[in-house]
């Protein structure tokens, strides 16, 4: 039989293991460039905020056939372990979703500082993280004019999540849109709770916009999450008008749904899979990040001079003429 000699066989056996070590090395670089999203309270199929987090996601992968590793949270403290377990397995980047994973992303991003992350609605400032912000309050403006407009009995209402700073910017942008249409018109507002299950509650969504019905309001924005399902259903009930939040919902309730607030958290999360750029990005009207969602679900409810005041609205904010208060900035809403 024939054998290779001793050297000649070391020599193989070292060149074996190389290969295998190569191997090793380029599935351990594979998974570092497997990106990651975590979800946050209210589930990836919430149809509003996490939900336009799945589709960016979704898009990405259809576009590049690759992978990615996704978590939803249930509890607060699954936060930065989801964090810390992804940036384990070597996932970049890391995408968090929603402000309440800011701390969470901190705290991992220090550890791993070779790893690219990125968090939306919250600022991070660390040097592997792009803070990805909204400019909430200026495609509420907008929506608030739609309101307004569309009210038969001068009376807006708005339902909100969790009580927290960001939700009152929704508030306050709705608000000074549905004066600037028609400063005579009335604002309700209420919010669903203090906690994060503030977020996915439609049956207390649907009393408080029944409530607000009852006091006259017939047209209800509702930036609460998995919550506004509530509301959506209560308007179609009632027959009176809903505005949707986050994802276009114009299809949740049609016929009913006068329009919805689209934040593209989907475009977020697509550009930092495709790259994180560290620092802090805003997007507001101006880069895309919100508007207003016109299609064939809310055709017949949009007036032609609907669409006329609000593009001229969403130009002059654009240019600077119309400034839109934010309440994150003033904490008021004056």
């Amino acid at each position: 039989m024939f054998r290779l000699p001793r050297k000649t066989a070391a020599t193989s056996a070292a060149l074996l293991s190389a290969v295998a070590a190569a191997t090793l090395l380029a599935a351990a670089t594979s998974a570092r460039a497997e990106p990651a999203v975590i979800y946050d309270m209210g589930g990836k199929f919430d149809k509003s905020f996490n939900q336009a987090g799945f589709e960016g996601a979704e898009r990405w992968k259809k576009e590049t056939g690759k992978p990615y590793i996704e978590f939803e949270i249930s509890n607060p403290a699954q936060r930065e372990q989801a964090q810390r377990r992804m940036a384990q397995r070597g996932a970049d980047p890391i995408v968090g979703i929603g402000f309440s994973q800011g701390s969470a992303v901190e705290k991992v991003a220090k550890d791993f500082p070779k790893l690219k992350f990125a968090v939306i609605d919250a600022v991070v400032k660390l040097p592997n993280v792009q803070s990805i912000l909204f400019k909430e309050q200026e495609g509420s403006f907008l929506v608030g004019m739609m309101a307004a407009m569309a009210s038969k009995t001068g009376k807006v209402g708005f339902v909100g999540g969790m009580d927290i700073p960001l939700i009152r910017r929704f508030q306050c942008g709705f608000e000074q849109g549905a004066k600037y249409a028609n400063p005579k018109v009335e604002a309700l507002a209420n919010m669903t709770g203090t906690t994060p299950t503030a977020w996915n509650d439609p049956a207390r969504g649907a009393e408080l916009a029944k409530a607000q019905f009852a006091a006259g309001v017939d047209v209800i924005f509702a930036a609460a999450g998995g919550t506004g399902i509530g509301v959506y259903q209560a308007a179609k009930d009632a027959k009176k008008l809903a505005i949707g939040v986050d994802s276009n919902q114009n299809h949740v309730q049609p016929g009913t749904m006068l329009t919805s607030m689209v934040k593209r958290v989907d475009v977020a999360v697509y550009q930092a899979f495709k790259g994180v750029t560290p620092g802090i990005t805003n997007l507001g009207l101006k880069e895309g990040g919100v508007d207003v969602a016109l299609d064939e679900h809310n055709a017949k409810l949009v007036t032609a001079e609907m669409k006329k005041r609000v593009d001229a609205a969403r130009a002059d904010i654009i240019a600077g003429k119309i400034q839109v208060i934010d309440y994150m900035v003033t904490n008021a809403c004056k």
